[in-house]
């Protein structure tokens, strides 16, 4: 049978060109009716029929005119702003920051909370997007989607947290109580796979549908892009990589006993700063140490190898069994690496196995998990709103 003769085939098409004006909109700005019509290959009644429509569903507004030629300036139509609101949140063992989005991307509220002095998770996530939504001017009834970033595993089959080794009082049946309380759509993400997407939006992976990012700082992680895809495993621990049982350290057994893991012990950032002391670059912090051997050139190259090398153990096992053509390097220590310490690593995967991924450096320098919050809520939002198919 012809697709043309399946019923409903008009409201489907109509609904795909909606998505794709819309589309148009939120990527080149205002545009004419005729100037939508261009793009998408519609004739200047269905464009401007399309356009009506997008208003009708308040999702357009007129937003000024484009002189021409001849005859009246032409109306230039915009995404609503106002038509949906997203809240992302990173979360941390001190601190909360949540940020609110407009259906279009802009930022357009923050807010920034400690979270040392409270054991109560709810009131904390409570209060950061709310005021989130406040400082945006935005009702918390419009706010269709809140995602927040965390540490540890998050169930591919409940959403919820099943272990977050530096936030003791997250637990299971969290999500529940989330959006019971805020009546609103809440989503659990790893806090490294919402770098990835970052990274993947409008870091060093963008094109790249296979990449693997590894997070070097306070603790050392892995996120894993396949075709474009978060692949989180059928528990969610897919990128645990501070747990690789490498040589050259202790390898607990337990882990319900909060011992430090392998890997973790030999590249996350009390190691980096043992490495650093041991080669005269002693620092507070561990990027502060690998940002004074990069500055210090060669003197500082012996560290740098040392620290490549170790990394390379887990970006080699990685490697060996998905064979990405990317690897991203991010976190405080892999950002304050640079090229410097990508190259390295770059390099001692090559030389001790049979692959040979591009190492580099990541390409965001400001709260790339923030980043991965947003758009991940604003992707979900805007089909949801949008809307690519009409029932």
């Amino acid at each position: 049978m012809s697709a043309t003769r399946l019923p409903g085939t008009p409201r489907l098409l109509r609904a795909l060109n909606d998505r794709a004006a819309l589309e148009l909109l939120l990527e080149q700005g205002p545009l004419t009716r005729a100037r939508i019509g261009e793009l998408t290959g519609l004739s200047k009644v269905t464009a401007s029929q399309l356009v009506e429509r997008l208003e009708e569903r308040g999702l357009v507004a007129r937003v000024g005119e484009q002189a021409g030629g001849r005859g009246p300036n032409a109306q230039l139509y915009a995404v609503r702003p106002g038509s949906a609101y997203v809240v992302g949140v990173d979360v941390g063992a001190e601190r909360v920051v949540a940020a609110c989005a407009d259906i279009t991307g802009a930022v357009v509220g923050r807010v920034e909370q400690s979270t040392k002095d409270t054991d109560d998770p709810v009131g904390v996530v409570h209060n950061a997007v709310v005021q989130a939504a406040s400082s945006a001017g935005a009702e918390l009834s419009s706010v269709r989607r809140i995602v927040l970033g965390t540490p540890g595993l998050v169930d591919p089959g409940t959403g919820d947290i099943t272990f977050a080794f530096n936030l003791p009082r997250w637990h299971s049946g969290l999500l529940a109580a989330l959006r019971e309380d805020l009546h609103t759509p809440v989503v659990f993400e790893n806090d490294v796979n919402l770098a990835a997407v970052a990274e993947a939006q409008s870091g060093a992976a963008q094109g790249t549908a296979d990449f693997v990012l590894v997070w070097v700082d306070a603790g050392v992680g892995l996120a894993i892009m396949l075709g474009g895809r978060l692949h989180h495993g059928s528990s969610g621990a897919a990128g645990e990589i501070g747990y690789l049982p490498v040589p050259g350290v202790p390898i607990p057994r337990d882990v319900s006993k909060r011992a430090k893991p392998a890997f973790q012990q030999l590249a996350g950032a009390d190691a980096v700063r043992a490495v650093a002391a041991e080669h005269g670059f002693a620092a507070v912090g561990a990027a502060d140490a690998v940002r004074a051997a990069i500055a210090a050139g060669t003197e500082g190259g012996p560290m740098l190898d040392e620290l490549a090398r170790r990394l390379a153990l887990g970006v080699a096992s990685t490697c060996v069994v998905l064979d990405p053509p990317l690897v991203v390097l991010a976190g405080e220590v892999g950002q304050a690496g640079g090229a410097a310490l990508a190259e390295r690593v770059q390099h001692e995967v090559a030389a001790i196995t049979l692959v040979r991924p591009r190492v580099v450096s990541t390409g965001l320098t400001e709260e790339p998990i923030l980043r991965g919050a947003l758009r991940t809520a604003l992707d979900a939002v805007r089909d949801e709103v949008f809307g690519s198919t009409v029932g």
